[in-house]
């Protein structure tokens, strides 16, 4: 018989292990990783006059934004890599590997949450513990990407943003988008899930539910 147990621990945790799959989604199908200096209408003294029609250059990891002269849409965003060999760098090309892998195991984790309302056990080890462990290795992968990026920040494709003085660890002249903090904060919160999976666990298995189950109850719903 299939027991829905729901706690107010273990539906944080569920809800956490999703939002945190979808942020390293969102940040890595984002272009906002690096942000180039604006480019726009410029003042007679040389500097830039910012203004509505201002456009700042953003690169992502295989994609970028940037503005097209005598263009319909004036901004254009779209891939810049037309397969996996032509992502600007050595070390972005194996951030995607990284990421990728890791976004991979954050999914299937954020799908195990929603079912261990109903199943506690895999192969009878608890599904938290095992979710926890591969959130664990997940943020490894992530941590490992995310090191890995700005050592491509000396490459071609970041020089032509960034300027000249663009090295690896070396952003030049441009700035951190959100993509790359949002990156970031999903890692952070891929080990606070981790963590928090043993307290899912705890609030799953504890006496009170156990006695509700022995009672009949279907629906567990302890506070």
């Amino acid at each position: 018989m299939c027991h829905v147990i729901v706690t107010c621990r273990s539906m944080l945790w569920t809800l956490l292990s999703i939002v945190v799959a979808f942020a390293e989604l969102i940040a890595f199908m984002g272009n906002d990783w690096l942000v180039s200096p604006p480019s726009g209408p410029i003042t007679t003294n040389g500097s830039f006059r910012l203004s509505s029609r201002t456009h700042r250059p953003i690169l992502g990891l295989y994609a970028r934004c940037r503005k097209v002269p005598y263009h319909h849409r004036d901004i254009q965003c779209g891939p810049y890599a037309a397969h996996f060999g032509e992502i600007a760098s050595g070390f972005w090309q194996a951030t995607v590997i990284f990421l990728a892998v890791a976004i991979l195991i954050l999914s299937v984790v954020a799908l195990f949450a929603v079912f261990s309302m109903c199943f506690q056990s895999i192969m009878r080890k608890s599904i938290f513990n095992v979710c926890g462990l591969l959130q664990g290795i997940a943020g490894l992968f992530l941590i490992m990407g995310l090191m890995l990026y700005p050592a491509g920040w000396g490459c071609d494709k970041v020089r032509q943003y960034c300027g000249e003085d663009s090295s690896p660890y070396r952003v030049g002249d441009c700035s951190l988008g959100w993509a790359f903090y949002a990156a970031i904060g999903g890692t952070v919160l891929t080990f606070f899930c981790a963590m928090f999976s043993a307290q899912a666990e705890k609030a799953t298995s504890s006496d009170k539910v156990q006695d509700e189950i022995e009672e009949g109850r279907s629906l567990v719903c302890v506070l």
